[in-house]
């Protein structure tokens, strides 16, 4: 596997924590899969001191967990800290549509619009990664439309765990089109100032997602192994 080239001028330890990072977000390395040190380093062309300090960080992120006698393991994504991330998820955006819809200029509007789009012709592909950058995107027009800084960083911050759980309710075929009603939803509302009906839709796509990811867990885990997991 080569490293990525964006990542050429940083330390070796923080390029492996990135690919290491990207494949658990995306879900290449899947909740529950083994972090072979060696296997890793052979893998990627390094020595194990890297590829275990990348481990090291990624257990303070919460995306590796260490097991006793079995070593590190990518985290589960369990009910909870789905749940949590949601609901942090769900207050942010309907701030961030609120100040949209008071503070977001023509250009923006056009801006989004075209996200509208772009994430339309992502759905076509069917490529889950074309997909999740376009719904970023979307999303992201909104947030930095409202020009407040520290609302900019918290969802910044939030958006890496995001990135995971937006990719399991991507694979779920059943969310496209509803998916992209409510961004034209959010759109429309934006464009006519209406705060109200805004929030009221920001919250549905969120509770929509959540439902969508659990359905996509329970099919991929076969509802015992969720259970096991919450």
């Amino acid at each position: 596997m080569s490293m990525m080239n964006n990542d050429d001028y940083l330390p070796l330890r923080d390029v492996v924590f990135n690919t290491l990072r990207q494949e658990i977000l995306t879900g290449k390395l899947k909740p529950g899969e083994r972090l072979m040190e060696i296997h890793l380093a052979n893998k990627l062309g390094v020595s194990r001191t890297p590829i275990r300090e990348a481990i090291r960080k990624l257990e303070l992120e919460g995306l590796v967990i260490m097991i006793p006698r079995r070593g590190a393991e990518v985290a589960q994504i369990t009910l909870k800290s789905l749940k949590d991330v949601m609901e942090v998820r769900r207050a942010l955006d309907v701030l961030a549509i609120e100040l949209a819809c008071e503070r977001m200029n023509q250009e923006d509007r056009d801006s989004l619009f075209q996200a509208c789009e772009n994430f339309s012709v992502a759905v076509e592909t069917n490529d889950t990664r074309k997909m999740a950058e376009a719904d970023v995107a979307f999303h992201d027009i909104i947030v930095l439309s409202t020009g407040n800084a520290r609302l900019i960083q918290l969802v910044n911050n939030l958006s890496e765990q995001m990135y995971r759980y937006r990719f399991e309710y991507l694979k779920d075929d059943a969310s496209h089109e509803m998916l992209q009603q409510e961004h034209k939803e959010m759109y429309q509302s934006i464009c006519k100032k209406d705060k109200k009906v805004a929030a009221e839709v920001v919250k549905k796509h969120i509770d929509n997602q959540e439902e969508a990811i659990i359905r996509q867990l329970c099919l991929e885990k076969n509802d015992s192994k969720i259970e096991n997991s919450i």
